[in-house]
């Protein structure tokens, strides 16, 4: 969970996430790189007190900064592209849980499991129990095992919105007539919160997300419960 003057991501919850932060500091350290050499370029240019008004070209350092700049940019689109695939892959997953979005909650639906539908809204702040979350906290959470491949299917019944966990990594538009779908790896215990990421009315910031990632036979238990 962040704080109020957290500056890096939060705390990575899944494998993706956790390659999504280390590509960002993988290109930081580029970019970085790159800011101190054209820094110095410029301090030494402008303390430079020579002059050559003679030289009309320089193929040998108009090849290298080039070909330069397009080698570094391979370092930058080859882990880009390879994490943009990771992000749209969903392979053997155990089972499929669908996410509707409305004005302004979100529905689940696990039908792989006895028909499983329920609603979740925000806990308004005057009927928050002490110690959650002010705009996270939702009266029904959606429980998913950990350590399990997960299908999610997301949808809207309305406008665009868009499903969101940070700490896991995953950001996918919930459009009316449209089913996105993306895949789910939570690789330990918690509560990982998110919120409508898309512009979709007045309670736009009124709609989050909360997961809580168990064991599996915590998971199976309360599944179980729905069937009786």
């Amino acid at each position: 969970m962040s704080s109020w003057g957290q500056l890096y991501f939060q705390d990575a919850a899944s494998p993706l996430m956790l390659q999504l932060i280390s590509f960002h500091d993988h290109a930081m350290l580029i970019v970085t790189l790159i800011m101190a050499i054209v820094s110095f370029a410029l301090i030494s240019l402008l303390q430079n007190k020579y002059t050559s008004n003679n030289i009309f070209e320089a193929q040998e350092i108009e090849t290298i900064w080039t070909i330069l700049p397009a080698v570094i940019l391979l370092f930058l689109a080859l882990p880009s592209l390879r994490l943009l695939y990771l992000m749209d892959e969903v392979s053997n997953p155990s089972f499929s849980v669908k996410t509707i979005g409305h004005q302004w909650y979100w529905s689940y639906e696990y039908s792989d499991f006895y028909d499983i539908e329920f609603d979740s809204y925000m806990i308004p702040t005057n009927s928050l129990p002490f110690g959650d979350f002010r705009l996270l906290e939702v009266d029904n959470r959606t429980i998913l095992p950990m350590q399990t491949e997960i299908r999610m299917l997301v949808s809207a019944a309305d406008v665009i919105h868009s499903w969101t966990i940070p700490s896991l990594g995953v950001k996918v538009d919930a459009i009316p007539g449209r089913l996105n779908q993306l895949g789910i790896y939570l690789s330990r215990p918690g509560v990982f919160y998110g919120q409508c990421s898309e512009i979709c009315g007045a309670n736009h910031s009124f709609m989050p997300i909360a997961i809580e990632s168990v064991n599996f036979p915590t998971f199976t238990n309360w599944i179980s419960q729905f069937s009786k």
